[in-house]
């Protein structure tokens, strides 16, 4: 377990910050410089910051809810696909032994992937939505539903393995299957399902082992007052600056991971 570093604490803060101006979720900043920067084993940065994930989300979700801007029906949907699938991973990982040399290199193999694709989703979202948005209209409700545990089952294993896909991939698939819903729900609906799925699949890495209780508290000290800062500063800076500095960012530490 590493002691209290306030280091930990000040990458809180430039995550939450970054978390604050783009909406991007933490896990596909914080978990690569968990691994890349510090040397932490993959499946306890993975582990960690699905905890970390949790807490925070939590505060979104419960904001939203307060707000009424969370439709309860997507996030039912989503979790009868994610437990149950973010459970079979988990078991999965219990079984190969999550912290050997082999399970981390391939956790940070999809961990890469992971991290490309979400930064293809946040720099081309508009464009992925405009033309793969209408093909899904007018679909039937049952059908609908279907995709929707379907992604939900994706987000589960994917978010289990590596800690990413729950923001800007998860979004993305969203707007796509739901076009008409105000994206304040979507974005509330999306936070909402995150915090089961990412309690789940936090404590599961808790049981295998895979979480750093000293890391996890100097993150959360840090990200905090970071998410807030972040927020203040979003209504001042433009998302054409920062959309391709993050997605060029996600990208290339997607490939350092991979290669």
């Amino acid at each position: 377990m590493a002691a209290y570093n306030p280091l930990y604490s000040l990458v809180g803060v430039l995550v939450g910050m970054l978390v604050g101006l783009t909406g991007v979720g933490g896990g596909s900043l914080m978990t690569p410089l968990l691994v890349l920067a510090f040397g932490f084993h993959p499946a306890t940065a993975v582990g960690t910051d699905l905890l970390y994930a949790s807490a925070t989300k939590t505060v979104g979700g419960a904001v939203h809810g307060l707000r009424g801007t969370v439709d309860w029906a997507i996030v039912r949907r989503l979790a009868i696909g994610s437990v149950p699938a973010a459970a079979l991973t988990l078991l999965v990982l219990s079984r190969v032994n999550a912290h050997t040399s082999e399970t981390g290199t391939t956790i940070a193999a999809v961990l890469g992937i992971a991290l490309i694709l979400t930064a293809l989703a946040t720099f081309f979202r508009t464009r992925i939505v405009a033309r793969v948005g209408p093909r899904f209209r007018g679909m039937s409700a049952r059908r609908l539903a279907g995709l929707t545990v379907l992604l939900g089952a994706l987000l589960g294993v994917l978010v289990s393995l590596t800690s990413v896909g729950a923001g800007a991939l998860g979004m993305t698939a969203l707007l796509i299957l739901y076009p008409t819903t105000p994206i304040n729900r979507l974005v509330g609906s999306d936070i909402a399902h995150a915090v089961p799925l990412t309690l789940i699949a936090g404590t599961g890495h808790w049981w295998l082992g895979s979480v750093d209780a000293a890391l996890l508290v100097s993150l959360l000290a840090g990200s905090i007052p970071g998410i807030v800062l972040g927020s203040v500063i979003a209504s001042r800076v433009t998302d054409r600056v920062l959309t391709p500095i993050l997605a060029t960012t996600l990208a290339v530490v997607g490939l350092k991971l991979i290669l």
